[in-house]
């Protein structure tokens, strides 16, 4: 097939124009590793202006030494949450992964859209809950209690709603599909955020889909957990983070790719 050349300027000028929206596009979508030089310095204690103590940056790795914590729980020089954000940059709709491995008897979770300004990330955050599902309940005898004020059937046993994988007292994992590994030993998460759209992915596995904007999750939102927390799922943008809940953690390759 032959080409002819093209002698107006103004289509050149044009496919030009086209070439760089192009790029700029991409640009946006590029991913960014929260862990490497540039961003690692980041991250931050929530409400504090440094890393908590006990939350340590070392070796391309982000994790939680767990008997520090307990020993400066009391440190009245740091001021700020446990639970940890990444301030460089507020998300909308994004792709996160990150590996992550939890103590025996652990419990953590991911949160996003986090606004500041709030007594912590867990009652206006959605947050994708990191637990260890085998061991958890046998270890915290105060669960009974805890899932007692819900009206759970079995409240001395993790609730669905409760295990890894869950849109945490919102949707459960699908247990059929879910292959958690043990604690102690790595798991990767992705976190999908899209216009109507949220998945959550465990070891290369889809085990949660649902609509945020959908009459279901309000009536969720309304009728469990987060009746009385006004706040709970309102923002749509926000910072990325890490809650701390009284257990060694640890997280690596946390790349997010911006959706739009």
């Amino acid at each position: 097939m032959k080409f002819k050349t093209i002698a107006n300027p103004v289509i050149w000028i044009f496919i030009l124009l086209l070439g760089s929206s192009f790029d700029t596009f991409a640009q946006k979508k590029k991913t960014l590793n929260l862990l490497n030089k540039e961003n690692a310095a980041l991250w931050r204690g929530y409400g504090g202006k440094t890393l908590p103590p006990g939350w340590i940056l070392s070796d391309n790795m982000l994790w939680v030494d767990n008997d520090k914590i307990n020993e400066k729980v009391n440190d009245v020089s740091y001021k700020g949450s446990r639970d940890i954000i990444f301030s460089g940059q507020e998300f909308e709709h994004f792709e996160l992964t990150i590996d992550w491995k939890i103590g025996k008897g652990g419990n953590s979770g991911i949160f996003y859209h986090v606004k500041e300004g709030y007594g912590g990330p867990s009652n206006i955050s959605p947050e994708y809950q990191l637990i260890d599902d085998e061991n958890y309940a046998s270890m915290h005898s105060n669960l009974k209690d805890y899932n007692a004020q819900f009206g759970s059937k079995n409240p001395e046993q993790l609730q669905d709603w409760q295990k890894t994988g869950a849109d945490y007292a919102m949707h459960p994992a699908d247990e059929s599909k879910k292959v958690l590994h043990p604690a102690g030993e790595w798991n990767t998460t992705k976190i999908v955020v899209a216009p109507g759209r949220i998945e959550h992915w465990l070891n290369g596995v889809k085990i949660v889909s649902f609509n945020p904007d959908s009459e279901d999750w309000q009536t969720r939102k309304n009728s469990g957990k987060w009746a009385k927390s006004p706040d709970y799922g309102k923002f749509k943008t926000g910072y990325i983070g890490l809650q701390y809940h009284g257990s060694s953690l640890w997280f690596r390759n946390i790349k997010v790719k911006p959706l739009k």
